[in-house]
């Protein structure tokens, strides 16, 4: 017992990093009026709290999931490190998986940008790649190029394909719409999106592709971020 002895006597700052832990309890703090409860009762296992999973963006190598036994044998999945996500393209109604390229923007804090840290709605950049070859093979249509080339959309070749598929095609043409900042993005070959899921609890980054007003928001606020740092 030399070394319990050794480890629980002397400083009491000894004691507390054995027995302190992450809480998420309200009986320590104060009333609304400013005055202090007298602690009635010890902490509750039920009201523990865990360290911040802090999942950073990596290659594919290093991707890291670790599984977590929670109450009642419940498992959460504690994604330490990801590379791609599972991204949904709202007004056209498709979903892929993508490559997650950077982390642009984050609401809450600066430093979970420069660290690279994927959290619930985080604005990061994935591979567009998926996403334009799906609308091409859905449209018919070649989306993406250069702002210096003189038309936005080549219509692609039509030889080859049924007179069903074209027809279906054609009939394609007659709703599409295409943002033009959407396509803009399309030709840089980076797509912004939005973290919606919480890679810390669920082991998995799921998202939406920015698009219309909230586009716009984001834009105008990484463009100001921008010039602050400048």
């Amino acid at each position: 017992h030399g070394s319990e002895r050794a480890l629980f006597s002397g400083s009491g700052g000894a004691f507390n990093s054995v027995t302190m832990g992450i809480s998420r309890d309200s009986l320590h703090k104060r009333r609304a009026t400013g005055g202090k409860p007298a602690p009635w009762r010890k902490k509750r296992k039920f009201e523990m709290g865990r360290p911040a999973a802090n999942t950073k963006l990596s290659s594919a190598e290093n991707v890291t999931v670790r599984p977590v036994r929670c109450r009642g044998g419940n498992m959460k999945f504690r994604a330490l490190r990801l590379d791609a996500g599972n991204f949904s393209w709202g007004t056209e109604a498709c979903s892929r998986k993508a490559r997650i390229l950077d982390v642009v923007y984050n609401a809450s804090n600066n430093e979970l940008v420069r660290t690279q840290t994927l959290v619930k709605n985080a604005i990061i950049q994935v591979d567009a790649a998926p996403f334009r070859q799906w609308y091409q093979q859905h449209y018919g249509v070649s989306i993406g190029h250069k702002k210096n080339a003189p038309v936005t959309d080549v219509k692609l070749d039509d030889s080859g394909k049924s007179n069903h598929l074209k027809r279906k095609l054609a009939k394609r043409q007659e709703t599409r719409k295409l943002d033009g900042h959407l396509d803009e993005q399309f030709a840089t070959g980076r797509l912004y999106a939005c973290i919606s899921s919480r890679p810390g609890q669920c082991g998995r980054v799921s998202g939406y592709i920015l698009e219309g007003k909230e586009l716009e928001f984001y834009t105008k606020k990484m463009q100001k971020s921008k010039g602050k740092k400048a």
